[in-house]
């Protein structure tokens, strides 16, 4: 076995090799053997008498051995007497070789294997056990160290020398194609002077991603089981566009939002469209992946359409977004009055003119569109992309809005590890605030699309008619359908100051004979589901995160500090208590509430009664819970209301929880640079001596679109636990609170304008019973509470009239 090559004996021998021969290269007797060197003997044979009678006997055997056999040899180079030479002898004696038996390079070698690196102990034992010297031993180690790395420095260079044989074919392969440019339109070889050589190799890589495009088309023609064509830019086009999109990678001119090219386009050129189709790209992975468990009814009705048409659906949706987010008028109309703030409406006839309707409007819907941009404190766009098409946290970020989301099926992850391209079924059930706005049950696609460098778009469509086209046996009746969401998202942009420009866009057509006369003016206006409402809410959740992350110091105006850890279990326990309260109010699916026959108040209002049952479920006590709420109209401003019902000195105007008298706050967190986001810690006076104070955890959230005052009572124990940084999970808590809208611009002569919608709901222990039954007493209990409430804050703001 050779060792590097460094010394050859030569001769039909086929002398021993060893790394160590530079070291005998300046002593005579090696120098007389090179002269000397030929013929059958060569340096084998003169330097190593021993061995040489046995070698041809062994050679076979030495070829098949590791290798380390060959350098027992050199491992008895230690001997200092056989080293020494005489004065007087010109010449050195003649130094005894000798082999290590097969027992001792097998003790060697599985020490080896075990420590390379022994120390002077273990040599000792291993030289004692195998009848060795100590420094034959060590040499023995040394030279099979050395053996190893000059076997692994070959391996390595062996590999570095295919790399450069590619990289040298592929680099003249590459000058090859410069020499004779192809034109990329007729085929024909193209003249140098024509092209500058930046264009040459644009040209290039365009071939290289057409290529690219046809093996995925292969691979998902046998994933579909259906051939896939080739779709070119121009067969991608939609009819309705009457500007032609570049047909050439060299056109992509996409430098921001302003410069958007078409996605379509970006589609095809970069084997996008493909990916999204159902191929199984190499870059993608796992392209359509099983359905989530919930929305299991909502899939069995699509098992028979084709994931392709989603694709087209998707496509075209997001082409209409981005255009959408762009243009101006005549496609938006500004109007408002002087010294109001101006609003975008969107003109119908233009929008009709401009995109292909997707499907056909209901009879009976009415439409509603609106788009907003703003600027939101976010890290990047990247971040909020991830937040949308994360059904946990665009449900977390929006939970004033999105009562229950769910991915019913990810048609498409995306290309190459992110999420440009994800293409998701979803289905979600959008809420206000109210007992007389029902529920938006929407199936819907989410797409998402990566424009710029750091520009981002997600798109949402619905299939509902989709659904009831395709497969109308088994698809939800259209009868049923209440809501459609048109193409409608939003468009990021990063900026170079930390923020992240969006421009919002919803639209969707939806029945409005289920609303109630209330409403009406709200949901028309955009205010309820409209692009206020969303980027409102977007912008505020994230300065709140800003603020709760910027810092750990504790604001000079906070009544009681607290540790960040009980910060963090207060405002767990506030977010639970808010989500409970939402759903108590829009009685979604998210949680199982059975409604009871409508109950008419003292004053008038329709309450809306539902019951649950309350089984050892975490945070929430045990027995039979009631939901009672209802929504009002009072001529009051918004922000008056809500300034009113959040002051604890105030609270004792209409809260029997007060005992009368105002109540203390005991801490407070910031969630917001406007005093009306927080999480407080109230205390109630005590009635008597004897009596223990109650505290009332209270959230209080505003901004553009509306407020919210959420509150419940806790117990003294539970909450020092809280703020000591506990766990908040087993924490129970009933809430009770107040949701304030806007009211929309009047309709007839249905109530004046510049009002506000209030909606007040409570949430009642009326038995710790789980199996108890609900009594009409009880009903009423609750029934007059609110009553009561109502006719309290309507007497402290004076707008107790016959108009409320």
């Amino acid at each position: 076995m050779s060792f590097g090559g460094l010394f050859d004996g030569g001769g039909a021998g086929g002398g021993m090799q060893f790394p160590y021969a530079a070291a005998f290269s300046s002593s005579p007797a090696l120098s007389l053997g090179l002269d000397n060197a030929g013929g059958g003997g060569g340096i084998g044979g003169r330097m190593f008498p021993d061995a040489a009678a046995g070698r041809d006997a062994d050679a076979a055997q030495n070829d098949s051995r590791s290798g380390s056999d060959h350098l027992d040899a050199v491992s008895g180079v230690g001997d200092d007497d056989d080293d020494a030479a005489e004065p007087s002898n010109p010449r050195k004696r003649k130094k005894r070789y000798h082999r290590h038996t097969p027992q001792q390079i097998q003790e060697l070698e599985a020490l080896f294997k075990e420590c390379p690196h022994p120390d002077e102990k273990q040599r000792a034992e291993l030289s004692r056990r195998l009848s060795l010297d100590a420094r034959q031993v060590k040499f023995w180690f040394q030279n099979r160290r050395t053996q190893m790395k000059t076997q692994l420095e070959r391996h390595e260079n062996a590999i570095l020398k295919q790399e450069n044989d590619r990289l040298r074919a592929e680099n003249m392969t590459i000058r090859e194609a410069m020499r004779t440019p192809m034109c990329g339109g007729c085929g024909s070889p193209a003249m140098l002077g024509e092209v500058s050589l930046e264009e040459q190799h644009l040209r290039i890589e365009n071939e290289r991603l057409k290529d690219e495009l046809s093996r995925v088309c292969t691979l998902a023609t046998k994933f579909l089981g259906k051939p896939v064509s080739l779709l070119s830019p121009m067969q991608l086009q939609p009819q309705h566009l009457s500007m032609p999109l570049p047909n050439s990678s060299l056109e992509l001119a996409v430098g921001g939002i302003g410069g958007i090219g078409s996605m379509q386009q970006q589609a095809t050129m970069h084997g996008g469209m493909s990916d999204y189709a159902g191929g199984a790209s190499s870059s993608m992975g796992t392209v359509i992946t099983p359905a989530r468990a919930a929305g299991s009814a909502a899939l069995a009705s699509m098992v028979d359409i084709d994931r392709s048409v989603f694709l087209e659906i998707a496509i075209s949706a997001m082409d209409e977004l981005v255009k959408m987010a762009q243009m101006g008028d005549p496609l938006w109309v500004t109007t408002g009055l002087p010294g109001s703030p101006s609003k975008e409406t969107l003109n119908f006839d233009e929008y009709h003119s401009t995109f292909q309707s997707i499907g056909m409007k209901p009879v009976g819907f009415v439409s509603e569109a609106s788009r907003e941009s703003g600027l939101v404190i976010i890290d990047n766009s990247v971040a909020l992309v991830e937040t949308l098409m994360d059904e946990r946290r665009w449900s977390d970020m929006f939970s004033c809005m999105i009562a229950k989301a769910t991915i019913l099926e990810e048609v498409s992850s995306g290309i190459a590890s992110s999420r440009n391209g994800a293409l998701l079924l979803m289905k979600a059930e959008l809420q206000v605030l109210s007992p007389l706005v029902p529920i938006r049950e929407v199936i819907f696609l989410r797409f998402c699309k990566q424009l710029a460098d750091c520009a981002w778009a997600v798109v949402d469509v619905s299939i509902d008619g989709l659904l009831s086209n395709q497969n109308s046996a088994t698809a939800q009746p259209a009868a049923n359908l209440k809501c459609r969401r048109l193409p409608s998202g939003c468009v990021m942009q990063d900026t170079p100051n930390g923020y992240c420009k969006v421009t919002w866009v919803e639209h969707s057509e939806y029945d409005e004979a289920s609303v109630h006369q209330f409403y009406r003016p709200l949901l028309r206006s955009g205010h309820a589901f409209g692009a206020s409402r969303w980027l409102a809410t977007l912008q505020r959740q994230c300065e709140c995160l800003a603020i709760l992350m910027s810092s750990t110091a504790v604001p000079p105006n906070e009544p009681t500090a607290i540790s960040q850890e009980g910060k963090r279990s207060m405002l767990k326990l506030a977010r639970r208590m808010t989500e409970n309260f939402c759903a108590g109010v829009s009685a979604s699916s998210a949680r199982e509430w059975s409604k009871l026959d409508g109950a008419t108040g003292s004053i008038g209002e329709d309450v809306r009664v539902m019951v649950r049952k309350s089984v050892s479920e975490p945070g929430e006590p045990a027995g039979v819970v009631l939901s009672a709420a209802t929504s009002v109209w009072l001529p009051v401003a918004p922000e008056r209301l809500f300034d009113f019902l959040r002051d604890e000195q105030l609270r004792a105007e209409w809260d029997i929880l007060s005992n009368g008298g105002p109540m203390q706050e005991m801490t407070r967190i910031a969630k917001g640079h406007q005093n009306g986001n927080s999480v407080s810690l109230l205390r109630a006076s005590a009635l008597s001596a004897n009596q223990s104070s109650m505290l009332i955890l209270q959230e209080t959230c505003t901004d553009a679109s509306g407020s919210i005052v959420v509150y419940a009572p806790v117990d003294i124990p539970a909450m020092q636990l809280v703020m000591n940084g506990g766990d908040s999970t087993y924490v129970a808590l009933l809430p009770s609170g107040f949701a304030i809208l806007p009211d929309g611009p009047s309709v007839g002569n249905e109530h004046k304008t510049g009002g506000s919608l209030l909606t007040v709901a409570f949430q009642i222990l009326v038995n710790s019973q789980p199996t108890a039954k609900l009594t009409v007493e009880s009903v009423e209990t609750v029934n007059n509470l609110i009553s009561c409430t109502i006719k309290k804050i309507k007497t402290a703001l004076q707008c107790a009239t016959p108009e409320c």
